[in-house]
């Protein structure tokens, strides 16, 4: 009797562990520095991965105007809708808002003077730093390193 219910409860028992909670498919803040470097083109890395910025006025995108998705160039995370995109006259692609649910912001103090600096939520990569001088109706400028975004264009 007790082998009949030992069975019985272990396979009431077994099924519980393969429903158990998993980790996401891909985790992507535990690809090493060395994956990354094999992955993005060595602009990319250094902004996403090292928190680096581009030059001034040296991306694409600061000059797309077509109705589209700003993702991550990292994982792909949809970051920004072109309807909030403007043109700062900073020389990097300039947005009011961000897409729900898609960044993380901390303080940087690698000027001195503290600056909120944003990563995408799901990779990590940093993206740039937001700024309190943007136009309604936020008054934000996320302020953004090109290379760190790919554009996929409304079809």
């Amino acid at each position: 009797m007790f082998g009949f219910f030992h069975s019985l409860f272990g396979f009431i028992i077994k099924p519980k562990t393969a429903f158990a909670v998993s980790k996401p498919m891909y985790d992507y803040k535990t690809i090493t520095d060395a994956e990354w470097k094999n992955r993005l083109p060595e602009d990319a890395f250094t902004v996403l991965r090292k928190e680096g910025t581009e030059r001034p006025f040296s991306s694409p995108l600061n000059d797309e105007k077509r109705k589209g998705i700003f993702r991550c160039a990292g994982c792909g995370l949809d970051l920004f809708s072109s309807k909030t995109k403007f043109d700062s006259g900073t020389g990097w692609p300039s947005f009011f808002d961000h897409l729900p649910n898609a960044i993380e912001t901390k303080t940087d103090f690698k000027l001195i003077v503290p600056r909120t600096e944003y990563h995408c939520r799901r990779c990590g990569g940093h993206q740039g730093h937001v700024f309190n001088d943007g136009p309604r109706p936020t008054g934000k400028r996320y302020c953004n390193n090109g290379v760190a975004l790919v554009f996929q264009a409304d079809s």
